[in-house]
């Protein structure tokens, strides 16, 4: 093994350690809101700063790879794809933070009939699978695996579509619930933003194993 095929070993491992920490964040996330618990809610925020950390060390490292190396081909493809697919991670990782800080300030557990009808519990379930699936799939280079994250991500837009109309149905029946209700709707829209990250993840994958390029074209 080469010193550069070594260096990308290494970039695989932070690159899975990055996936972990996000995958975790997220699931705590999930586990803090239906529990309502605030001091997991604080943990999630804390642990944004090592989530943001490990980006900034791989993109150091990316950058340190284009220099001394110069790679071609399937490896330049690598590195660009990690590029982003870490800027999508973090980018997950902010969702998980974002969903936190309104737990924090939340005073009552919300309504059984909200969770219910808005579908927001199922929301979490869609968000961890395509994180979980898609992470599958850049660990074992899994091109059939990451284009099914396309057709995850229409179950999670589905529900974000639905949202607003259960929301104001439940607004209707209950006014006096609309601070809960929008404090739903707004998760749901930031897991909405999930799978976008894991479709743009799916893309990344795609291009480095395939050297074909999804981004603005009909997904195959």
């Amino acid at each position: 093994m080469t010193h550069f095929e070594e260096e990308l070993k290494h970039l695989k491992h932070e690159m899975n350690i990055m996936f972990a920490l996000v995958h975790t964040q997220l699931s705590k996330a999930k586990d803090a809101f239906i529990r309502m618990d605030k001091d997991l809610a604080r943990e999630i925020i804390q642990t944004e700063k090592r989530v943001n950390a490990q980006e900034l060390n791989i993109d150091r490292d990316c950058e340190s790879y284009f220099a001394l190396y110069n790679p071609v081909a399937v490896d330049l493809r690598y590195l660009l794809a990690v590029l982003k697919i870490n800027s999508n991670l973090e980018r997950t990782g902010d969702i998980a933070e974002g969903i936190a800080r309104f737990l924090v300030v939340i005073e009552q557990e919300f309504d059984e009939d909200l969770l219910q009808s808005s579908k927001v519990l199922k929301m979490f379930e869609e968000s961890i699978s395509i994180m979980e699936e898609i992470e599958a799939a850049f660990e074992n280079e899994d091109t059939i695996k990451a284009r099914s994250i396309f057709k995850q991500d229409e179950i999670i837009n589905k529900i974000n579509r639905e949202a607003n109309e259960r929301i104001a149905e439940y607004i209707r029946l209950k006014p006096d619930n609309v601070e809960q209700a929008l404090y739903i709707l707004s998760t749901i829209r930031k897991l909405e933003r999930v799978g976008d990250q894991a479709k743009n993840i799916a893309e990344e994958i795609i291009f480095y194993v395939e050297a074909k390029v999804l981004k603005h074209s009909k997904k195959v």
